[in-house]
């Protein structure tokens, strides 16, 4: 019968015919690895989310606020990154960042609101 060795570190596996790993911690080192393209990705656009959102809950003061555009750059606001959009019966287009949004008004200015709880939801 053919000796296993781990996929991770070369040693030989003892067990089951079937298994692929030595231990838990050399799956989870093989997988991490496969994965850390995709997990880098995904982790840098949430933490760019992450900062949108904190950037718009800092700002509101109230119902609603407004402000120039460019204080919320200067913050490192990133305008490319939002995880929602709506569109009003008035064709305003707001930009929602989880449940803060925004509305770009004329002279570079931002309505910043907070979505309100429906019972859908």
């Amino acid at each position: 019968m053919e000796k296993k060795v781990c996929l991770e570190c070369g040693e030989g596996i003892k067990g089951r015919s079937d298994k692929k790993f030595c231990s838990d911690l050399c799956r989870n080192a093989f997988n991490n690895k496969i994965n850390s393209d995709t997990n880098n990705y995904v982790r840098n656009i949430n933490n760019i989310l992450r900062k949108n959102r904190r950037i718009l809950e800092e700002n509101l003061k109230g119902d609603t606020t407004t402000l120039p555009k460019q204080k919320l750059a200067d913050k490192g606001f990133n305008f490319k990154f939002y995880t929602n959009h709506i569109v009003t019966k008035n064709n305003h287009q707001y930009v929602y960042c989880y449940e803060f949004g925004y509305l770009l008004l004329d002279n570079e200015m931002v309505l910043i609101v907070k979505k309100k709880e429906s019972a859908k939801t």
